[in-house]
């Protein structure tokens, strides 16, 4: 922690990217050596690689590591462009939510408060959140920004899960709110009954949630398509792009269906929410398709997009030989820091509400 913190503030007085500790990444100059093609013989299963957790005497876990480090790099040029993306998803949440004086909010997977803080600047001071987060460490966190909003008597902060909800009143809460929280919920159904019973009579639900389905089910077909083929030259790079990428995103149709992230579809939410009592539900299903930011080499290595997912220098450590991570890096490296890749995100916006 104190190195990653050093080499930060470092990037952070030059501008400019810091290299890392190495980890044996190949040094690139557009030369690399060819392989055979029966070097490429391996595909990747995405529960290879596990992400082990950071230092118990660090008051950290996988959550807060990833929120406030890992999602963006530690590139503290970065930061500001992916916060503006989060914001605008916050902002849909909120509209939403319909937020007004003298509500109560309940936050679930309140994360750094993005949510409840977005609503307090809306409404002012009259009304009151509470913070629900499996994560000690965000909760501590955003206690501190109450503090330094002079919010923290308008707040109540609970360590407790989607599914359970612990110390959150029966029929408390005018609205309830998450953003990309049930994504990683393995009972949903669990969470959505919650949510009704927390939320009081003629109270709404406003949530977003990320769709990754159709996404791991191009992956799946990738996977399939690349195993019928027989290993070559001309199909080297394609394989060493799968096995990364089924490292960060289930790649088989056991894997999609057995996984939280991946296990459900925008109409499976609907289902969720009317089966735990919910009426007027309305559904909107937003599919961006965007060129990617600009990112340096580096930042686009040490970038998770998802918690307890590897980074591409934890995957080149541990998968990838010195030629292969040569061979990714120039068939990527260009297109990242022109900003030539595209993106596609995929989110449900949901609201419901209980019946009076």
């Amino acid at each position: 922690m104190k190195k990653r913190l050093k080499l930060v503030k470092e990037r952070q007085k030059t501008n400019a990217p810091v290299r890392f500790a190495p980890l044996a990444l190949a040094a690139c100059s557009g030369h690399c050596h060819q392989q055979s093609p029966s070097s490429f013989n391996g595909l990747r299963k995405s529960d290879e690689l596990t992400i082990h957790p950071t230092d118990s005497g660090c008051e950290t876990d996988s959550w807060s590591e990833w929120l406030l480090h890992r999602r963006y790099g530690d590139d503290p040029n970065h930061e500001p462009v992916l916060r503006g993306f989060v914001e605008q998803i916050r902002d849909r949440v909120l509209d939403g939510a319909a937020v007004s004086p003298g509500m109560v909010l309940v936050d679930v997977g309140a994360g750094e408060g993005l949510i409840a803080f977005g609503a307090f600047e809306r409404v002012g001071p009259s009304m009151e959140a509470v913070l629900a987060d499996v994560s000690a460490p965000l909760l501590k966190r955003s206690e501190e920004l109450a503090v330094e909003r002079g919010l923290r008597d308008r707040c109540t902060f609970l360590q407790t899960s989607a599914e359970r909800l612990d110390g959150v009143t029966d029929q408390s809460a005018d609205v309830v709110t998450t953003r990309a929280v049930l994504a990683y919920v393995a009972d949903k159904s669990a969470a959505a009954r919650q949510f009704y019973r927390v939320t009081k009579p003629g109270g709404c639900i406003s949530i977003a949630e990320p769709i990754f389905q159709d996404e791991a089910m191009q992956l799946a077909a990738f996977t399939n398509f690349l195993l019928s083929s027989p290993p070559n030259l001309s199909n080297a790079r394609a394989r060493l792009i799968q096995r990364f990428r089924a490292l960060q995103l289930p790649s088989t149709m056991a894997e999609i269906q057995s996984n939280p992230l991946t296990n459900f579809s925008e109409r499976d939410l609907i289902v969720l929410f009317q089966k735990a009592g919910f009426t007027e539900i309305h559904l909107e299903l937003h599919i961006d398709i965007r060129k990617a930011a600009p990112l340096s080499w580096i930042t686009f290595i040490d970038r998770a997009p998802r918690p307890d997912t590897p980074t591409l220098r934890e995957i080149f450590s541990s998968h990838f030989s010195p030629t292969e991570q040569c061979q990714l890096e120039e068939a990527l490296r260009a297109h990242v820091e022109s900003g030539q890749l595209t993106e596609r995100v995929t989110t449900a916006y949901l609201t419901a509400r209980k019946p009076a």
